[in-house]
């Protein structure tokens, strides 16, 4: 195919063809395109013919993608991202006129401790923008920004897509929250014997406290699970659980509450709090300007009045 045929080529098709790559299923890319499922499946039956393959096969409720949609997906998306990232660069940014959707993948704790005050200060400077947040994790970043779900995340972070960068905001320091009245601190022996809270998007009950736990020989017992940092407020208050959470999310939650934070009493090694972004919207010039408030507001110190 020469370059005047490729005026016979719906780039539409293109952007539903990777769509549909990565979820493998009508409804959902209907849903993320805003487009009715029948005319995600009409699209599907002209890239069928576009390139002269099934694409997708239907295996049970899920649909497998063939070998030849495969090579196409691994030769289409580089050009797709080079195309993106120049018609972004084309574009001028202005906060203040701007009706730009931006998708942001932001972890629990980054979402309830850190993204308020990044919120007010985005809606001051660009009151037209919509600002739509996923939750992430390390578990779903890379396929979130691979699949265009996301354009930029704040999360702890390990595996990337290749065209990922990266960028350290923060070590993730943590506080021991407390909702008792008894004073002082708690002891490793009390600290140890109290029943815990834990916050774990998965629903695992163990993590890194624990293998610092286990490096002084020590051990815990999690008594409860939740999905969310929000609860911990209601659930501590005037009761003997204690929650080990980031200190970030340590100052949010003290906030006018009844809860206080303090010390670990055992070295805890940090993590990272990182951003993290698609290589595609490295030079986008709305997307740099998001990326850094996030920075300027993620990676601040946390005020020294905040925490015991």
């Amino acid at each position: 195919m020469n370059r005047n045929d490729l005026r016979h080529v719906d780039m539409n098709l293109l952007v539903i063809f990777e769509a549909l790559m990565f979820e493998r299923n009508l409804t959902r890319v209907a849903e993320k395109h805003f487009m009715g499922q029948p005319a995600v499946s009409a699209a599907l039956g002209r890239l069928r013919d576009l390139f002269d393959d099934p694409l997708l096969i239907r295996n049970g409720r899920g649909m497998d993608p063939t070998a030849r949609a495969l090579a196409i997906l691994g030769e289409l998306q580089p050009a797709l991202d080079t195309i993106s990232g120049a018609v972004s660069r084309a574009k001028d940014f202005d906060p203040a006129s701007s009706c730009a959707v931006f998708r942001i993948g932001l972890s629990d704790d980054a979402e309830f401790g850190l993204f308020p005050p990044l919120l007010n200060t985005l809606r001051e400077e660009a009151p037209g923008v919509v600002i739509v947040v996923r939750r992430a994790n390390y578990l779903l970043t890379p396929a979130m920004l691979a699949s265009g779900e996301i354009s930029v995340a704040v999360s702890y972070t390990t595996e990337l897509p290749a065209n990922a960068k990266r960028r350290k905001l923060r070590d993730i320091g943590c506080k021991v929250l407390r909702g008792d009245d008894r004073p002082g601190p708690l002891s490793l022996d009390e600290y140890c014997a109290r029943p815990h809270a834990m916050v774990s998007f998965s629903g695992d009950l163990s993590g890194n406290i624990d293998l610092d736990l286990a490096k002084v020989g020590r051990s815990r017992r999690v008594v409860l699970g939740v999905p969310q940092f929000n609860g911990l407020r209601a659930l501590l208050k005037g009761t003997d659980l204690i929650a080990t959470v980031p200190d970030y999310a340590a100052c949010a939650l003290v906030e006018d509450s009844a809860l206080r934070a303090e010390e670990p009493p055992f070295p805890i090694d940090p993590a990272e709090l990182s951003m993290v972004w698609s290589g595609v919207h490295d030079n986008d010039p709305g997307e740099r300007w998001l990326r850094g408030h996030i920075d300027r507001f993620m990676s601040a110190a946390l005020p020294a009045a905040a925490l015991i």
